[in-house]
């Protein structure tokens, strides 16, 4: 008799999906998939609206990485405002940048500290009165406090630069509306060192946490992969532009340095009858072959360097781990996230002591073309923008393809592996199932893109029959 087991809802992520798990009477695991269940409809709720709508109506897609979604629609809406993605003045792409990089560290301390820090500190199996942010808190205050002000630094930095936390309208077609105060300038120059010192050592805790067990944190939910993300003309890691460049498992470059403005040429979205969310591919790979990761795996497989001081040194430490090849390890999305928080650490004491974020041009204009792409390298990944207007300057058209929707097939992947690796043949525990969503909260989420799920969340179990009767049920918080 074939078992399904159900975990609904998927927790301690950003959003709501479901897991389903095939087990046959031999115990072997035959089928598994993550279903996402809800449905945005952004794409036709734009339509009709004016396009410097898009940088503040689009964000409301999401309330954790509402900046990436703002950025992004900005690019685009400067390349039909005719300014393109190279002609912004230094003023406005570096309050930009600033903006970006603020959001990747906040985001970056979120899921690092809030999400995923009670399975690495406890166990995937502790009791799950442990699987909390309020348990680290109480045994590990130090941890809990450098996490909740890491992430308000970048939440303050965001307020500087977008007018609000949350949902900001900072950006707007060509460029920026504000430049920095010298007051906010100096506010946050105070403590950047303390945040530069609090990132370093998140790296030195996600290498001390791999260090108690590296072949268990290596295998565990791992599968060979391609690779993508945007990275600078000259190799370098970069959040906010770039090209595309992909790579397979072995480093072989899939696509090189290519013009996001052509991703249809290259990028193609499959559909599948049980999830809202789409499946992106490779068009020269196909459907079958042609998935790939994004996020802080993928951006540290792809680009050749980093540039800044400290996350260098850390990247070389993380390449050579697997001897400069691609890392196919899941768990070590965590690795490359604290060195990406580093790197966006430095670029903001960087930034912040450019002369160019108080003073000069903040918006520039040139001749109006009806159609834009912009992408962005969001927390979670690679971001696509795409909007075609009339003339009366109506919003046509819009596709977007979200991080986590790049992330799909993989976020698939990881739980049938999970699923085979310690499932099959066991009772199915409330604690083995908590490894399937480890493996999903690897890669940081956002299902919906749009809701603030923090916290524990319900949990519904189920294991069916074939017909679909109830054998047994597993429930927490319902």
């Amino acid at each position: 008799m074939m078992k399904k087991v159900t975990i609904h809802p998927v927790t301690r992520v950003e959003g709501h999906g479901k897991v389903t798990i095939a087990i046959d009477e031999d115990g072997h695991v035959e089928r598994t998939r993550l279903h996402i269940v809800e449905f945005r409809g952004f794409e036709r709720f734009v339509q009709g609206r004016p396009y410097w709508e898009a940088p503040v109506v689009v964000q409301r897609l999401c309330g954790i990485c509402p900046v990436s979604h703002h950025l992004a629609a900005a690019k685009a809406c400067d390349v039909i405002v005719g300014v393109g993605p190279d002609g912004l003045s230094p003023t406005a792409e570096k309050m930009r940048r600033l903006m970006h990089y603020g959001q990747m560290l906040q985001s970056h301390a979120l899921h690092f500290y809030h999400l995923c820090s009670p399975d690495l500190l406890f166990g995937f199996d502790s009791d799950v009165t442990k699987r909390s942010v309020l348990a680290v808190a109480a045994e590990y205050p130090e941890l809990a406090v450098r996490g909740v002000l890491l992430r308000k630094y970048g939440q303050e930095l965001i307020q500087a630069t977008a007018g609000k936390k949350i949902h900001g309208t900072g950006a707007i077609p060509g460029g920026i509306n504000k430049h920095l105060t010298v007051t906010e300038r100096d506010h946050f120059l105070k403590d950047i060192d303390q945040m530069i010192a609090w990132s370093v050592a998140s790296v030195e805790l996600v290498k001390k946490v791999h260090s108690k067990n590296p072949a268990f944190f290596d295998s565990f939910g791992s599968f060979p992969s391609n690779h993508l993300s945007l990275v600078r003309k000259d190799g370098a890691l970069d959040f906010y532009h770039g090209n595309i460049v992909a790579v397979d498992k072995d480093g072989n470059k899939i696509l090189d340095q290519v013009d996001y403005a052509n991703y249809l040429d290259y990028i193609g979205e499959a559909v599948r009858s049980w999830s809202y969310m789409k499946f992106p591919f490779i068009k020269s790979l196909g459907k079958a072959n042609g998935w790939y990761r994004v996020g802080p795996l993928a951006r540290l497989n792809t680009c050749d360097f980093i540039p800044s001081e400290l996350a260098q040194k850390e990247f070389e430490i993380f390449r050579a781990y697997t001897g400069g090849k691609p890392n196919n390890f899941s768990l070590h999305y965590h690795w490359a996230r604290m060195i990406e928080m580093l790197h966006s650490a430095e670029v903001i004491k960087s930034l912040l002591n450019d002369p160019d974020l108080m003073a000069g041009e903040l918006v520039r204009t040139g001749k109006k073309v009806n159609e834009g792409v912009g992408l962005i390298e969001a927390p979670r990944g690679t971001l696509f923008h795409h909007y075609r207007i009339n003339e009366q300057d109506q919003i046509t058209m819009c596709n977007l393809i979200v991080s986590t929707t790049n992330n799909n097939d993989p976020m698939n992947k990881a739980v049938e592996v999970t699923a085979k690796q310690f499932l099959e043949g066991r009772e199915v525990t409330e604690g083995l199932l908590n490894h399937i969503e480890v493996a999903i909260r690897a890669y940081d989420p956002c299902l919906s893109c749009a809701t603030h799920a923090l916290g524990q969340m319900a949990l519904d179990v189920e294991l069916v029959d074939a017909a679909g009767r109830r054998i047994s049920r597993l429930t927490r918080g319902v």
